[in-house]
């Protein structure tokens, strides 16, 4: 049975049905419907923390899956996954493929952004502020970036951005 069928919480089983009736009536192939139920699945064994099963689900969707803007919230959340588990690497490949498919996700652009800002943190602690710089750099390019997406959102880093001088106003 599908993860997305077992859900307790009334709120997760009242999106499903109405998730289901969509996919019903919308005029998508099998293989889409099948992709829908397994990005589906992916979120709720994410949002639980089961994040080995999340993957499988995003893989299993990313296989199906033929809609760029679709996909890109497939990587997206795969990113999100190796995020979580320190693996910045991986998760800013998959940060990069979602916004090569919709470069409108400033979600993926804070994430990026996050992740460089980090990197520069760590290259201070290890006594390098010229790799520093770069990396705070490459921070402030991908924050401009969400803003320019999500104005009101990121408050905290337009603030960085202000303090340290790297804002474009």
């Amino acid at each position: 049975m599908p993860r997305s069928q077992r859900n307790d919480n009334s709120i997760d089983k009242t999106f499903t049905i109405v998730a289901d009736i969509l996919l019903r009536v919308m005029p998508t192939t099998q293989g889409e419907k099948e992709a829908s139920v397994y990005y589906r699945d992916g979120m709720s064994a994410q949002s639980e923390g089961e994040y080995a099963e999340a993957s499988q689900n995003y893989y299993k969707a990313m296989r199906l899956e033929i809609d760029p803007y679709d996909r890109s919230y497939i990587l997206y959340n795969i990113g999100l996954i190796h995020t979580s588990n320190g693996e910045h690497a991986k998760a800013s490949e998959y940060y990069s493929q979602a916004l090569e498919r919709n470069p409108s996700l400033p979600q993926a652009f804070n994430n990026m952004a996050v992740i460089c800002h980090y990197r520069g943190e760590q290259a201070i602690q290890k006594g390098d502020p010229e790799t520093s710089e770069a990396w705070f750099d490459q921070a402030a390019e991908y924050w401009r970036q969400a803003i320019a997406l999500a104005p009101s959102n990121y408050i905290e880093a337009q603030n960085w951005l202000r303090i340290t001088g790297r804002s474009r106003e």
